[in-house]
């Protein structure tokens, strides 16, 4: 029991909650119970010492010990006397030293109950943090700050649990969205082929604007799709990465240049500036999806006719790559949750104009995976996501 609460104080140590100098109680209560027990046990032993030996009870315990002698041992008076002499008045320091420590022996057994009683507080209280017990755990006044600490970490396990639970049941609300989502472009297209394949002689016109429906809700459908992929493979996914040396403006440019038919529907540009040529060393797929995300992300929610702009540069043997838009400012509230799973910035979006709440969240996986971090700051209708990757990563 000692080793496995040693064991847990040291766990405490780890995660950066300190214990030094806070043990001052209680080593001040330890110390003064072992000086009250050597005192006790001095009083006790000098009583016994003049009550038995050198006090009023010698005469009648040797009175008593020649009688035993005398009855059970059948000794004469002479022969008791002599024995009496010889085992204990030759012997005074000897029974003295014997029963002081047996006394001692005693004494301190009952002080180590006690002291132990602490342990086994200490490991009732790690139990209930182990059973996720909802009662609060108290511990004895000299421990208040060992209770304190105790405490603290079952809070941050139930967060951390509720955090959980709450993901996992965005997770499964999203599911069942996506799934009923999938069923309108699905019921739309076997409505428009069942058309086609019924009317047989349909005018061309007529037959085109089906078509071109009817394609729409396929390239629907299979975002639909997609978005269940990504869902599973977020979940199951380790992120292995294979790295090299990518000329970090040309792939801006080709990330900017593929967005381009999502733009200009909204009068939106991306434009990239870069005071330099920067190299990273990192996983061009992954990177580039990094960037994707963040960019798709920066155009749903620009304002139109607006511009982002993509800038990077280097600095420290880091290499910063910023996006910033222009648009409706993001709380803080929101701010600190918007790389969580399954987190949509906008709630109102349906999953009919937004993603499964998955892009920024593996984004911020990639960018741990290459040593890097991402961040986001929102002020003044003005957004940026800032990407910081190690040259050497």
């Amino acid at each position: 029991m000692l080793r496995r609460t040693q064991s847990i104080l040291k766990r405490f140590g780890e995660w950066g909650i300190p214990l030094k100098n806070e043990f001052g109680k209680l080593k001040r209560k330890m110390v003064l119970q072992i000086i009250s027990i050597l005192v006790i046990a001095s009083i006790i032993g000098f009583f016994i010492n003049f009550a038995f030996i050198d006090g009023v009870l010698q005469a009648p315990f040797a009175d008593a010990f020649i009688a035993f002698c005398e009855n059970v041992l059948q000794l004469d008076y002479y022969a008791a006397s002599n024995a009496y002499h010889v085992l204990f008045r030759q012997n005074k320091s000897l029974w003295l030293a014997i029963g002081f420590i047996l006394l001692l022996l005693i004494i301190f057994y009952i002080a180590l109950s006690r002291f132990t009683r602490y342990f086994h507080q200490i490991s009732s209280s790690i139990t209930m943090l182990a059973d996720e017990s909802g009662k609060e755990i108290e511990l004895p006044a000299e421990l208040d700050f060992l209770e304190k600490k105790l405490n603290n970490v079952k809070y941050k396990l139930e967060k951390r649990a509720r955090d959980a639970q709450e993901a996992e049941q965005r997770k499964n609300d999203l599911v069942v969205y996506l799934a009923h989502d999938i069923k309108t472009p699905l019921t739309s297209i076997i409505g428009y082929l069942s058309l086609l394949d019924e009317a047989r002689d349909m005018p061309i016109e007529q037959k085109e604007k089906y078509v071109t429906i009817t394609l729409d809700k396929s390239y629907r459908l299979e975002q639909l799709i997609n978005e269940f992929f990504e869902i599973t493979r977020f979940n199951l996914q380790s992120i292995i990465l294979e790295k090299d040396s990518i000329p970090l403006q040309h792939m801006l440019m080709q990330v900017a240049d593929e967005f381009y038919p999502l733009l200009a529907p909204k009068g939106q540009k991306a434009i990239v500036k870069l005071d330099e040529d920067i190299t990273i060393y990192a996983d061009g797929n992954k990177i580039a999806r990094v960037f994707n995300n963040i960019l798709k992300n920066a155009i749903a929610y620009s304002d139109p006719n607006s511009t982002i702009e993509i800038s990077a540069q280097s600095e420290n043997n880091q290499t910063f790559i910023s996006f910033t838009n222009t648009g409706k400012t993001i709380p803080p509230e929101k701010l600190k949750m918007i790389f969580e799973k399954f987190y949509r910035l906008d709630s109102a979006r349906s999953t009919q104009t937004g993603g499964a709440g998955l892009g920024l969240a593996i984004s911020n996986e990639i960018v741990q995976a290459h040593g890097g971090t991402i961040t986001a700051t929102s002020s003044n209708d003005t957004t940026v996501f800032t990407v910081m990757i190690p040259t050497n990563s």
